[in-house]
């Protein structure tokens, strides 16, 4: 009589799938949180946008190109290719890639493979030893077992789904953290030229009024002028001075910093002084950009994935109130002999299903339920302050680029007048028509006009900067989507 045939290995694969495919999800249907968008499709300091679909999972390209920037465009190449920040967000999203596997692989039966070969000696006393029966005894094995979760509350989909989300999430910090890491390159390069600027300006004042101490001394010297106006004129010339320190500290601290941004070691990295063109400014905003366009912003789709995951959570949760059904199967060879091991009279099967339930658990499961419904709730207030917090962003600098070009304009006009007032005070102070008071007065409204006035070039450029990035990564007139 021949051995039974074992069931084809296909078999209980095959009634597998179909009952996890036959099985339902507890998650709640998913849903994007509705965020309050302005009333209308417009912001306040730019007028009537244009709707568009969000595009935030698109690459923005070298946005700081815009500024047309050589040495910017250097630096940012460095900042993506050795930032650390930006390494660290990547290393994470590798791990939520790999996390998402690791659940996908529930969605397959487990197979293990086991051999043993044993040689036992049982005692002669034992209890159940039999007189005459050999002590010693061999046992070869050799055996796969498969088990396999049936997954029909949604248990293993929902896992794998939370996971996708995570790493979705994940890739959209990674792009987060380059759009923050160039934005904060390109502000600390800005703020660095400013001070440039600002240093050329105080070096020449300090160099205009030790020429101003000398003629005064001469004056003085000379019996044309008093004593106090060379003391007026030697503080004036060291308070130059104290400003001219003070900047290069907010030069090397910016160059300090952008150092970092790049993956340098500040203590060697340098960049040469070169003070802003006078024409430099933040590129212009297109009016015709969409208002939905910060919707490209990669940290507001990171927290939409989040809710997503948290959603899914939900699901989780509700099916521990449910039996967890598997399919487990064991075949192999068993033989008490090497050389009968592999024969057909050793082979061994088994095929079982099982099912489990937790019947008391002191309200674990519950606890567990409103836990992930309450996470999904912070999830969704995080994700409508992310979006609240994107509109501010926007509003912000472009109130600050329109405020700052009006601050530019009668800067200007300050520069200029200020100027002239100079030019007037020592023109009356040689003639001996005022005093050296009125020059010095002069003099400081002038220098504070000029350096309000390179102030205010770079926080211009700044502020644009900052649009940029609150806008997702820069724009492209006439096509809002690049």
């Amino acid at each position: 009589m021949s051995a039974p045939r074992s069931p084809r290995p296909l078999q209980p694969l095959l009634l597998a799938s179909m009952a996890a495919l036959g099985g339902c999800s507890l998650a709640p249907a998913y849903h994007e949180p509705p965020a309050t968008p302005p009333p209308v499709q417009r912001y306040q300091d730019l007028g009537d946008w244009q709707p568009a679909q969000p595009a935030d999972a698109q690459d923005r390209g070298p946005w700081w190109r815009m500024f047309g920037d050589d040495d910017l465009d250097a630096l940012e190449r460095r900042a993506a290719d050795a930032n650390q920040d930006i390494k660290a967000a990547f290393a994470r999203l590798q791990q939520a890639r790999a996390d998402t596997r690791i659940a996908r692989a529930a969605y397959w039966p487990a197979v293990s493979a086991d051999a043993a070969a044993t040689r036992t000696r049982g005692s002669a006393n034992a209890a159940h030893a039999a007189p005459g029966e050999p002590l010693i005894s061999n046992d070869f094995n050799l055996q796969a077992d498969l088990s396999y979760e049936l997954d029909f509350w949604g248990r293993i989909r929902n896992t794998a789904g939370a996971a996708a989300a995570t790493q979705q999430a994940s890739a959209a910090d990674l792009a987060a953290m380059r759009l923050a890491i160039h934005a904060e390159v390109a502000t600390d390069y800005f703020t660095l030229r400013g001070a440039d600027t600002q240093q050329e300006l105080i070096d020449r004042t300090v160099e205009e009024y030790g020429k101003a101490l000398q003629l005064t001394q001469n004056l003085y010297d000379g019996g044309a002028a008093a004593r106090s106006d060379v003391a007026q004129a030697e503080a004036q010339l060291e308070t130059a001075r104290t400003q001219a320190a003070e900047v290069r500290l907010q030069r090397d601290q910016a160059q300090h910093a952008l150092a970092v941004l790049v993956g340098a070691n500040p203590s060697v990295f340098r960049l040469e002084a070169r003070p802003l063109a006078p024409s430099l400014a933040p590129p212009a905003v297109d009016a015709g950009l969409p208002s939905t366009l910060l919707q490209r912003r990669p940290d507001i789709a990171a927290a939409e994935r989040r809710v997503a995951a948290a959603n899914a959570g939900i699901g989780i949760a509700r099916a521990a109130y449910f039996p967890v059904f598997s399919l487990a199967a064991v075949a192999g060879f068993d033989s008490a002999g090497a050389a009968t091991w592999l024969n057909a009279p050793s082979r061994l099967w088994s095929l079982g299903a099982n099912g489990a339930l937790t019947l008391f658990d002191a309200g674990l499961h519950r606890a567990q339920s409103a836990r992930a419904r309450a996470v999904y709730d912070e999830q969704v207030a995080g994700y409508r302050n992310t979006v609240l917090t994107a509109y501010q962003e926007v509003e912000d600098n472009l109130a600050a680029l329109n405020q700052l070009a009006r601050e530019a304009d009668s800067e200007a006009r300050a520069v200029t007048a200020t100027g002239k007032a100079l030019e007037q005070a020592q023109y009356r102070y040689r003639a001996g028509a005022a005093t050296y008071l009125e020059v010095v007065a002069s003099e400081s409204a002038s220098l504070q006009a000029r350096q309000a006035a390179n102030t205010i070039q770079s926080r211009r450029l700044v502020a644009g900067v900052l649009l940029v990035k609150a806008l997702g990564g820069g724009w492209t007139a006439g096509n809002p989507d690049e």
